[in-house]
């Protein structure tokens, strides 16, 4: 209970206009912490600040504050921000900016305005004339301005087809709408129900082979964006993102080039871009939506999950705190909202632990850092959370032990430090493209067949699919299907001469089934796992998580199927998927 109250009095909450305000009277340095409603304060630079404020003692300099960016006009430019910010302000006046959980960097300037306050209070120097911060966001066209006129949010929505899906452009298209400057604030890779279709292609529902078209929609996968227009200024399209087969243009004589910003400040669709690009014949756009009940229909709760970004990393625990205290760490980590896909012990190579360790091969204690990385086995984990990257290198904290018990205590680095061993003993990734080359690395991806039968509801099949993209699978590719004996002999080729053969075929016939390549690292196994039992009766008392344990009625109505081992599954995939071309497939 005390320690809850010392924290309300270390910072104030400031948490609509009027308190900013009234905080924008204090007299000396008040530090403020900016965040976002969904992500909450930084923890981590509470120690900090606790030991600032007992060792400078300095309660009429020296305020503390947290102030939430969704709640205060003042803040807009700071919403939607993953990464922590610091404002420094001096007797109403914003001073300095520092973005990020930079402990050393916030310590030393908290100081250095600490120490000019109290000789300006002694009358030793003359208070400088500083230079406001501006309250512009770092993406604003126009750094000298700030709109808080309230609009009405713009939302285009993009259907990548099933057949840009199967051909592996979904990766292009996300780029390149990335690039052009505009923000994908929500996506989903699923089939379309016959609904979701007639919603969004309502204005063709009158064409005679509209039926045909649903039927296609709704039996192969699509992928879903939602995308707004960023406040970046948009890049010159029609100039430098052309296609590469496109010829290059002549120079512009100088009367060209002194008309051109003005028409280059206009503001392209994104029909247009992905015209330019060459890419339109991949994608259905739906653009100027301001209502989102019309996404509802294709991504429930838009409103609950819009601008969240759930990121994966990868996280590694060193030889020495995997074989010392692997169970507390990963306690610590689920309590901080994470959840861990993937998880696998390895020990490292010479060349893998130099990767890892690149930032200390300057430090003379670096082979001894290769030595203990090399001596035994490291956990690897795949993890997962909203702003994870930012969130994991604010928990695991800095690089080295000594700095992380100095300024932030609270941190794993401090709090799992191994005696005689200098450095972090947890690692992150940098960035979110060296996630996935680390994942791909450590985790590489492996391809198994599935299948969901026909007795299973459209209501089971969505949970069902739901369940396997929360426990990590990605849905590489899918056709709905009648698996008539012809096609069913491509899956259960091996059990084709047994004696219930017939009788598989008989529940088989009942309706179309859904035939899938799931992908994710130890497929095979995960996939059999995540079935269960064969008898749905066993699964329930052996697995009652597991799907059949959930949707399956009997031994031949169980719900799915799959392959039991890595070769079944490749030769599976070969006979239902034609043109399937494996991609960094792991070699079993």
């Amino acid at each position: 209970m005390a320690g809850k109250k010392r924290e309300i009095q270390l910072q104030a909450v400031i948490n609509n206009q009027s308190l900013w305000d009234e905080m924008m009277q204090n007299k000396g340095l008040t530090v403020i912490d900016v965040y976002q409603a969904w992500c909450g304060p930084c923890k981590a630079m509470q120690t900090l600040f606790r030991k600032l404020k007992n060792e400078l003692n300095e309660d009429e300099l020296l305020h503390f504050a947290v102030a939430e960016a969704d709640s205060i006009v003042t803040l807009q430019p700071f919403r939607d921000k993953c990464e922590p910010v610091f404002l420094f302000s001096v007797n109403g006046t914003i001073v300095a900016k520092i973005q990020g959980a930079n402990a050393p960097l916030v310590n030393q300037k908290i100081i250095a305005l600490v120490n000019e306050e109290r000789k300006i209070a002694a009358g030793e120097m003359v208070r400088p004339q500083y230079h406001e911060i501006a309250f512009v966001d770092s993406d604003s066209e126009d750094a000298g301005e700030l709109n808080y006129e309230s609009v009405d949010q713009i939302y285009t929505i993009v259907i990548i087809k099933p057949d840009a899906v199967a051909a592996r452009k979904v990766q292009e298209i996300k780029e390149k709408i990335i690039k052009a400057g505009f923000v994908i604030e929500a996506e989903d890779k699923k089939p379309l129900t016959e609904e979701q279709v007639k919603h969004f292609y309502s204005q063709i529902v009158d064409q005679p082979d509209f039926e045909d078209f649903v039927s296609f929609m709704t039996r192969n996968l699509s992928y879903i964006l939602v995308v707004s227009q960023a406040k970046a200024k948009q890049p010159s399209w029609d100039e430098s993102e052309v296609n590469s087969e496109t010829e290059s243009k002549e120079p512009w004589d100088e009367q060209q080039e002194m008309a051109k910003p003005s028409r280059m400040k206009e503001r392209k669709s994104l029909q247009q871009y992905l015209e330019i690009q060459q890419i339109s014949q991949f994608c259905d756009v739906e653009e100027n939506i301001t209502n989102t009940k019309f996404i509802d229909v294709l991504i429930p709760d838009f409103k609950k999950i819009r601008g969240i970004k759930f990121e994966k990393i990868l996280a590694l625990l060193r030889p020495a705190l995997a074989n010392e205290r692997t169970e507390d760490v990963l306690n610590k980590i689920q309590d901080e909202g994470f959840k861990i896909l993937l998880q696998r012990q390895i020990v490292l190579s010479e060349e893998e632990a130099k990767t890892l360790c690149k930032e200390y091969e300057n430090k003379d204690y670096f082979g001894n850092v290769i030595e203990n990385m090399t001596s035994g086995p490291s956990l690897a984990l795949v993890l997962v959370r909203e702003n994870g990257l930012g969130h994991w290198k604010q928990l695991i904290g800095p690089s080295n032990v000594e700095e992380a018990k100095e300024y932030l205590p609270e941190c794993l680095c401090a709090q799992f430090a191994i005696e005689g061993l200098p450095i972090n003993q947890l690692y992150g990734s940098d960035s979110l493209e060296a996630a996935e080359r680390e994942i791909q690395h450590f985790f590489p991806p492996q391809h198994t067949v599935a299948l969901i039968k026909p007795h299973v509801t459209q209501e089971q099949r969505e949970d069902i699919m739901k369940i396997i993209k929360e426990t990590g699978f990605d849905i590489t590719q899918m056709k709905e299907t009648l698996l008539i004996e012809e096609e069913a002999e491509k899956i259960y080729f091996k059990i084709k001469r047994k004696a219930f053969y017939k009788d598989v075929l008989d529940v088989l016939a009942e309706g179309t089934s859904l035939v899938m390549i799931l992908t994710k690292w130890n497929a095979v196994s995960d996939w059999r796992r995540l079935m269960g039992p064969t008898d749905p009766e066993e699964a329930r008392l052996l697995s009652p998580d597991s799907i059949r344990a959930q949707f399956g009625k009997n031994i031949l109505k169980n719900a799915v199927h799959g392959a039991s081992n890595m070769e079944e599954a490749m030769e599976t995939i070969s006979r239902m998927f034609e043109d399937f071309v494996p991609e960094n497939l792991e070699e079993n």
